[in-house]
């Protein structure tokens, strides 16, 4: 399936005062939901001494992109105000695989709704603008285990598709690899057909 949608080209944070009150805009792509919530835990630990730590993300859900995962949350601002414009910020711009947080350290002196609802969405707009946009496509990790021997087959194929992987040489060498969902099955035969099928996948 060769979909493409919108997400962020990298990590970024973008920060700034409004009467006081310091906002942090953090923002990153990530590649399920689980990656989400973990990207919004980490925030939250990191920045444990905040007064807010207002989340939002959207991710496609599964491979072939039926389900859009939408979630926000105000953390403990007045309703509306805090979740729901950062999440905005993502369906209007139509991003998606990738989740935000809001840091706030309150300043002393109260925004108001609109105020916050600003304060909210311009830093996940800070944020999203330093990280960038790009065209992505869907992609699955394919975990593929080799001998010694084969290890060179697979990393030229690797090479030459471009993919991005990580490897890691014990008694036997292993890939994770980052495919897109529409070239898996055609990139498994390949594999199969270059190692004799010694090539264990998963």
């Amino acid at each position: 399936m060769s979909r493409t949608y919108r997400t962020l080209a990298e990590p970024a944070t973008a920060e700034f005062v409004v009467q006081g009150s310091e906002f942090i805009g953090h923002a990153r792509p990530v590649t399920s939901v689980a990656d989400a919530d973990a990207f919004v835990e980490a925030v939250a630990e990191e920045y444990a001494d905040a007064t807010h730590n207002v989340p939002a993300y959207r991710v496609r859900a599964d491979a072939d992109g039926d389900f859009l995962r939408e979630y926000s949350s105000d953390d403990g601002e007045p309703s509306g105000s805090a979740g729901k414009p950062a999440l905005n910020v993502l369906t209007q711009r139509d991003l998606e695989n990738c989740a935000v947080v809001v840091t706030r350290y309150y300043g002393g002196t109260n925004l108001g709704v609109g105020g916050l609802v600003r304060a909210y969405s311009r830093a996940v707009k800070d944020a999203v603008d330093r990280a960038g946009v790009i065209e992505d496509r869907p992609h699955e990790q394919v975990s593929i285990t080799v001998a010694y021997d084969d290890s060179g087959t697979v990393r030229g194929i690797l090479e030459s598709e471009g993919y991005e992987f990580d490897a890691e040489y014990e008694a036997e060498v292993t890939f994770d690899v980052r495919v897109p969902c529409a070239d898996v099955d055609a990139f498994r035969d390949r594999l199969r057909s270059a190692t004799s099928d010694r090539a264990d996948l998963s």
